[in-house]
């Protein structure tokens, strides 16, 4: 295989508007806050930056419920801020990926406001709409957000369908009307220069005929509906259309979907090489590892993954895509807890060196590689102890369902599960210097900052060459560099070893060997790594060869 897209080139930078940098003063980021920051995102080295959201919203789901897709967020600015930040991105040298929010809109979106006054109307099936069934739902299924997917609209008489908040009615896309619509708006922004689309739980659109009741497991009160929407059955007929009447009308476009519950099998078809459908995936399986043997709680838990599953999760997708999809490589985003609390260790005494060590495992994969905002600088997970600090959606929900409804938990550990993986992890604003509201804001921030920003900032990582900022910055530089890393197949070695992850990746008769310990413990592994050529990157200033000190990470290369 050689690389033939650019997107097999390319670094990510992921953007959550929100938390990113605030220029007018009213403690929310903004586009011209980010406009304002990209020699930082330049120096770095990172080609694409990846926007959340930046529409017209109420903001039930922070901007994941669009109620004009055409129009910006006021609180983030207006178009002429847009086009200004565009053109400067480009100016940079990057590329600017848009969020594409298709499976459901904003309740409050003309086309939704319509569609529930009457079955017989321009916008009737713009939604999945169902009659009652026995006086309840049409099915048993369960909302991602908990509670029921479906809520009454006494007007029409039925119920309609929202995988996610009451205040996100799922799209029909079975009504070529809708996805017309779709296009449209696609084009709108492309039309203006946008680089591509991260498409929001894409493989959902297409659901199953006559929606069937889901899996229950044993004492939940709604089926589990990921099972049985996940990679519907016109899922691939929707996507090649969207690739045919537009993605295909556009050069050198970027576009990644995000798929919960597909497996690498179906993926190999949405995201196949030849350019019919997507450049890449998002897949979930290696961040929905879950130590949790009672089902009611899903994700919810406050135990280390195991890093053997860690390891298998990473490998089969490797292995599954290789020649003939492409992955996206992450280890925490807008939806994820902070990757050096989960997977590292964030005690000061081992931030800096398990966060080189987590990007080092994760960057010398195949894939293109995503950054999220304040990963290169080893941000960490907030540890708030009190619901009210809470701002989630999801976690506020989870916390009624399973502490105040279900009594599956008490509060004290619900707090530990929320501190431990909730989404507001991610979503505190970012770090920029030691000074009030840490550089972001000259007011109080939206959203509370985490308490270890005087320590934690980029002015402090800019200032120092040993920092992790620096680190991903020779990670990125060394993927540019080389088809092995970018294109060398994938080989686990040693899948049960709980301590160390290991793998090679193979290329044109080159070899490059990465050996990382996920512990704070001092081991010794022989991979033969005393024979390389070269020592290409490590998070300690020397190389003991056999030896692997805490959170210790180092890749050689072997020439032919």
């Amino acid at each position: 295989m050689t690389a033939t897209h650019s997107f097999q080139d390319e670094v990510v930078y992921q953007i959550y508007p929100r938390s990113f940098q605030d220029s007018n003063s009213d403690g929310i980021g903004d586009l011209k806050g980010i406009q304002q920051r990209l020699p930082y995102l330049k120096k770095l080295g990172v080609d694409v930056l990846w926007l959340n959201p930046i529409y017209r919203s109420p903001d039930k789901d922070n901007g994941y419920d669009i109620s004009d897709y055409e129009a910006i967020q006021p609180a983030y600015g207006d178009m002429t801020d847009f086009e200004a930040l565009l053109n400067a991105v480009h100016d940079n040298g990057m590329k600017l990926l848009m969020d594409l929010v298709v499976n459901h809109t904003s309740d409050q979106h003309r086309w939704f406001q319509e569609s529930k006054k009457s079955k017989d109307n321009a916008f009737a099936d713009y939604y999945i709409w169902r009659d009652p069934v026995d006086g309840h739902e049409p099915n048993n299924w369960g909302s991602y957000f908990s509670g029921s997917a479906w809520t009454y609209v006494p007007a029409r008489g039925q119920y309609y369908l929202h995988l996610f908040a009451p205040g996100q009615p799922d799209l029909n896309w079975e009504n070529p009307e809708v996805r017309q619509s779709v296009y449209s708006l696609m084009k709108f922004w492309l039309d203006k220069g946008a680089n591509g689309f991260r498409m929001d739980v894409i493989n959902l659109i297409s659901k199953p005929a006559d929606l069937p009741d889901a899996p229950q497991a044993a004492g939940a009160e709604y089926g589990n509906v990921e099972s049985l929407v996940a990679d519907g059955p016109k899922l691939n007929d929707y996507l090649q259309e969207m690739n045919r009447e537009v993605l295909s009308q556009y050069t050198d476009i970027l576009t990644v979907g995000e798929m919960p519950g597909s497996t690498p099998e179906d993926a190999t078809h949405y995201t196949n090489l030849d350019g019919s459908e997507l450049n890449m995936v998002f897949q979930f399986q290696h961040v929905n590892l879950s130590p949790n043997p009672d089902a009611r709680l899903g994700k919810w838990n406050d135990q280390p993954v195991k890093l053997p599953e860690l390891k298998q999760a990473f490998a089969r997708w490797q292995v599954a895509l290789d020649g003939k999809g492409w992955n996206s490589l992450y280890w925490n985003n807008h939806d994820q807890p902070r990757t050096v609390s989960r997977f590292g260790n964030d005690n000061p005494q081992y931030r800096v060196i398990s966060a080189k060590m987590l990007g080092t495992t994760l960057h010398m994969m195949q894939g293109t590689p995503y950054v999220y905002e304040g990963e290169e600088i080893g941000m960490t997970n907030v540890h708030y102890s009190t619901l009210d600090q809470y701002e989630d959606l999801e976690s506020i929900n989870a916390y009624q369902a399973l502490v105040n409804d279900e009594k599956a938990v008490t509060p004290e550990k619900m707090l530990k599960y929320l501190s431990h993986i909730s989404r507001d992890n991610a979503r505190t604003p970012m770090q920029w210097d030691d000074s009030t509201n840490a550089g972001f804001s000259t007011v109080k921030p939206w959203f509370a900052l985490n308490s270890n920003y005087p320590q934690i900032n980029t002015k402090q990582a800019l200032a120092d060459q040993d920092s992790v900022f620096y680190y991903y910055q020779k990670l990125i530089a060394l993927r540019h560099d080389s088809d092995l890393i970018k294109l060398g197949d994938f080989e686990l070695l040693d899948p049960d070893d709980g301590d160390v992850f290991a793998y090679k990746r193979h290329y044109n008769g080159q070899t490059l060997l990465v050996i990382s310990n996920f512990t704070a413990n001092e081991v010794s592994r022989d991979y033969g790594q005393e024979h390389a050529d070269s020592l290409l990157i490590g998070n300690y200033p020397d190389d003991q060869a056999r030896v692997l000190r805490p959170y210790e990470s180092k890749v050689y290369q072997f020439n032919n």
